[in-house]
């Protein structure tokens, strides 16, 4: 996650309006940490056992920002929890093609990066210091030549998506995603719009008969308990698009500013979801 989880209500759909941070964030930020750190994601063991023979990796350094009103300079529960899911399920991505929105750090793609995705495009908001963060992630994570097929690139949600596909279809010779990635990011409550409307251009269609439906998985804490119904409602508006919504994780941690207010134990759950569309004729019909 690299925002700052703010009650948001202005909406910057529209090509005319600004798009710089301030219009879109709208809540000042936290005092920043001053110098950039590094934080250590490593693997559990469960993940090690599922492939022996073939991932040898043990652990992720994800270096942050230091200072940033996004919030680029924490790596979220939701973060670690997301890399752990995706360690423990590689037959969700391994050789398809994964995009990340809002990526921060990186984590969620990294991993996916380094099981075999057959292309990761990394997003955030196009900030030179988060991207530059984001690439060095990137180069200090990804052995070459592996490199080639994992890219970082800047983008605001709800946008075109075509400087997005050029790049997929230079890595991978294909167009649309097999798995979205949405980490800590459905704080931004006048963004669902946004993030759904990237997620149904980015998502390739679902194929009759599949077995491995093309999906977004959504990773989020409710940092904000007092509105977690608002955090809901982008479930309930993905319904009402034809999204089939599944939870399919709740997982503690401790909570990452334990002196914010509202329920502890809320602020501790990491919730994981799964969104997921029917053939379009099927769709059609429905």
């Amino acid at each position: 996650m690299s925002q700052n989880p703010g009650d948001h209500e202005s909406s910057a759909s529209d090509d005319g309006l600004n798009l710089g941070l301030e219009a879109i964030f709208l809540e000042p930020p936290r005092p920043p940490s001053p110098e950039p750190t590094i934080s250590t994601y490593r693997r559990q063991q469960h993940s090690l056992d599922l492939n022996p023979n073939h991932d040898t990796w043990s652990e992720v350094d994800i270096r942050l920002v230091g200072s940033h009103p996004l919030w680029g300079h924490h790596l979220w529960n939701a973060a670690r929890s997301f890399a752990s899911y995706l360690d423990a399920h590689p037959d969700l991505y391994r050789g398809r093609s994964v995009l990340e929105l809002g990526a921060g750090g990186g984590l969620p793609g990294l991993v996916a990066a380094k099981n075999g995705a057959q292309c990761v495009v990394l997003t955030d908001y196009p900030d030179e210091p988060l991207l530059n963060n984001l690439q060095h992630n990137v180069e200090k994570n990804i052995a070459s030549p592996n490199q080639q097929y994992t890219h970082v690139m800047g983008y605001i949600w709800g946008k075109t998506l075509d400087p997005i596909f050029e790049v997929q279809q230079k890595m991978a010779h294909t167009r649309g995603f097999d798995v979205v990635i949405m980490s800590d990011l459905i704080f931004n409550h006048s963004q669902h719009e946004a993030l759904l409307s990237t997620a149904e251009t980015a998502l390739r269609d679902t194929l009759p008969g599949e077995n491995h439906l093309p999906c977004v998985l959504v990773f989020y804490t409710h940092h904000r308990p007092h509105l977690a119904h608002r955090d809901m409602q982008f479930f309930a508006l993905a319904k009402e698009r034809g999204w089939i919504c599944e939870e399919i994780l709740t997982e503690k941690f401790p909570p990452m500013f334990p002196e914010d207010p509202g329920e502890e134990e809320v602020r501790a759950t990491v919730h994981g979801w799964r969104l997921t569309r029917l053939p379009r004729e099927i769709e059609s019909k429905a």
